[in-house]
């Protein structure tokens, strides 16, 4: 199989590394408007590039699209017309009407996904198999400040990430949010039927930040998404008196997690739905309906 890759920033660069690692992959083209960022990537992965996108549309059975956000609606309907499978990095366009666009014009049977990446994480299908009933949910995802260029919000940047997970896994049925923050700062709570749900994004931290945290009434899980660790605390129901304060003594359990890179995970996922020509795990709608969230909470936090 061949595979391309459209744009070369972090997530680009990122693209072809692990195409460049994968068994079974007799080719990666890179192409980037900014010629020598391609060469120069190229170079150093031992890959090729390519002139064009309908040059390297030419060469490929498989592509992934990292350009930014304002260009994935239009690249991705090249791609799309040629009938080559293709991986949208998230968000999946600038706005909803263009996710719509683009889903009206997906042919049936074609292979299209969105790159989100946290699906593929390890630790969810962990806490998703042991959750039935949340209380209380609790995600955050904070980056230290940083040069590299960002043309979106942190909602689409960061927290559209969180908003995948709880609303594929948890959500269920109506909801009502509030929000405050600004481009770079974010928190958001989410009333899902009586389930309190909290969200909070940072591109100002000084500490990098992954954490899951789950409570429901037998037990809490918290997990953490860098280190790929999963904690259930148990409750035993035994209580004691110590000092005239009331003890509760908890079973805290690690659980056993296969530790894999999620975008390797989801790189040999899309390339096997390629090759079968089968549906990607994150559908479209579902990365439509994610950026329809997102412009709610900019709505209630009035930015």
């Amino acid at each position: 199989m061949k595979v391309g890759v459209i744009g070369t920033g972090v997530m680009g660069q990122n693209h072809s590394r692990v195409y460049s690692e994968t068994k079974g992959i007799e080719d990666v083209v890179l192409f980037d408007v900014v010629t020598d960022a391609a060469q120069k990537t190229a170079k150093r992965l031992g890959i090729k590039t390519a002139s064009s996108i309908d040059k390297l549309l030419d060469e490929v059975d498989a592509v992934s699209i990292c350009v930014p956000t304002q260009y994935h609606k239009d690249t991705a309907l090249t791609v799309i017309d040629s009938g080559v499978a293709v991986l949208i990095e998230k968000p999946i366009c600038s706005t909803v009407s263009e996710a719509e666009y683009l889903l009206d014009h997906v042919p049936s049977g074609a292979t299209v996904g969105v790159g989100h990446i946290e699906r593929f994480n390890p630790i969810i299908p962990e806490i998703v198999k042991i959750i039935d009933n949340p209380l209380y949910l609790s995600i955050n995802r904070h980056n230290p400040a940083s040069d590299r260029i960002v043309g979106t919000p942190v909602i689409e940047d960061l927290m559209i990430h969180d908003i995948d997970i709880a609303n594929h896994y948890f959500m269920k049925g109506d909801y009502t949010l509030t929000a405050s923050g600004t481009d770079d700062v974010m928190g958001v709570l989410v009333n899902n039927q009586n389930t309190p749900m909290y969200f909070s994004a940072s591109r100002k931290a000084s500490k990098k930040v992954r954490t899951i945290y789950i409570e429901q009434e037998d037990l809490t899980i918290e997990g953490n998404y860098m280190t790929q660790e999963v904690y259930i605390h148990r409750k035993p129901g035994v209580y004691q008196k110590d000092n005239e304060r009331y003890v509760q003594e908890n079973v805290v359990e690690k659980i056993v997690v296969p530790k894999v890179e999620p975008l390797k995970l989801e790189l040999q996922t899309f390339l096997t739905c390629a090759r079968d020509k089968t549906a990607f795990p994150v559908t479209l709608e579902e990365a439509t309906e994610n950026l329809r969230i997102c412009n709610e909470i900019h709505l209630a936090a009035g930015i």
